[in-house]
């Protein structure tokens, strides 16, 4: 029971965060984002372009407005998280819909608290189980049931906020936690994690560890049309699967998962995470964040190369890999509006 109690303790004193080590800001495109300033209140959380460096984690991270106005994607990085000095929280989340930055703001504060709560309250079940799983069996299976949970208890808050209309707004979420070696990824939408990895010849190689959410996939879409949405591409946007109520072409949703757009949710669009793990090794290197700004131009196995080019300082790694992308849309999509491009490098080994 020592150890349940400092983890309550830790989740008590994680609401007013000690004062340690300091991110480094970098000049970011989204510096108006009022989340900027919060960021700097709190020096184990970076809500804003920078850099938070731990003990065993280096956080790169940046965003770039696009060209169809506010800046509607939101990061956070949280070292120590719940007051662990072996566990880490990342999220980045890509807004969608009129009241698109206030959702994926909203929801970028919601998911850790109520993620926290949650593994709490699971970590003092497993207490009383039977303890015949393998602890990171144990462990694993604490974090999957805290993640449902959590997810579920904050689509569920969003729909009843006062102040926030996410009736035809919405938001992606792309979370991880590291708690020691082990990894828990969870995803809703069609942001995307990357790992870059050493293969056994010494080849940097990209590892794609989760799957962009698109209405096509065969699953997600039996899913929206056994409850009688549709799927389809307009004519102007071929391989462009969108997701659309049943006798209205609206509002055509781009992915098949989302926190908020409630006018969707008994047609399909669900906010339940898909959630994937992995242990980190001596051969992989870092994590690749980052929304679909980023895998709309670049390719898995480029990321990876921009991140990891050699005489290039690993804080400023989200940044060469946000402006590569941004020079891809110029050059892949002319005439097309550039979208908010944001992403998280997560450096394993300090």
């Amino acid at each position: 029971m020592g150890h349940l109690s400092s983890m309550f303790n830790g989740l008590a004193s994680s609401l007013s965060i000690k004062r340690k080590k300091k991110p480094r800001n970098n000049n970011c495109d989204d510096g108006r984002d009022e989340a900027a300033a919060e960021g700097k209140k709190n020096e184990l959380i970076l809500r804003s372009c920078g850099i938070l460096q731990g003990p065993k984690n280096l956080a790169s991270v940046y965003s770039k407005r696009g060209e169809k106005g506010t800046n509607q994607d939101r990061c956070i990085v949280w070292e120590e998280f719940g007051c662990q000095e072996d566990m880490m929280f990342c999220g980045i989340f890509d807004g969608h819909g009129p009241w698109g930055h206030y959702v994926a703001k909203k929801v970028r504060e919601s998911v850790p608290s109520s993620l926290l709560r949650h593994w709490l309250v699971e970590a003092s079940l497993d207490i009383n189980t039977d303890h015949h799983l393998d602890k990171d069996l144990r462990r694993l299976n604490i974090w999957k049931h805290s993640y449902l949970k959590a997810y579920a208890a904050v689509d569920q808050e969003l729909e009843h906020h006062r102040k926030i209309d996410a009736f035809y707004s919405g938001t992606t979420a792309l979370t991880i936690v590291r708690q020691g070696e082990l990894i828990l990824i969870a995803n809703v939408g069609d942001c995307r994690a990357v790992l870059g990895s050493y293969s056994e010849s010494g080849k940097l190689v990209a590892e794609q560890l989760t799957i962009d959410l698109k209405p096509n996939l065969a699953e997600e879409a039996d899913r929206i049309r056994q409850c009688n949405g549709r799927v389809y591409c307009l004519h102007d946007e071929p391989g462009v699967h969108r997701l659309w109520l049943p006798n209205e072409d609206s509002p055509g949703l781009a992915m098949s998962r989302a926190f908020g757009d409630y006018c969707l949710k008994d047609f399909g669009l669900i906010s339940v995470p898909q959630l994937t793990h992995t242990h980190i090794t001596s051969h992989q290197h870092f994590l690749v964040m980052a929304t679909d700004g980023v895998w709309d131009v670049v390719s898995n196995e480029e990321a990876v190369e921009m991140v990891s080019r050699r005489g290039c300082e690993r804080g400023k790694s989200a940044k060469r890999l946000v402006e590569y992308a941004a020079d891809a849309w110029k050059r892949k999509r002319k005439g097309i509006a550039m979208d908010d491009i944001s992403a998280i490098v997560l450096f394993f080994h300090s």
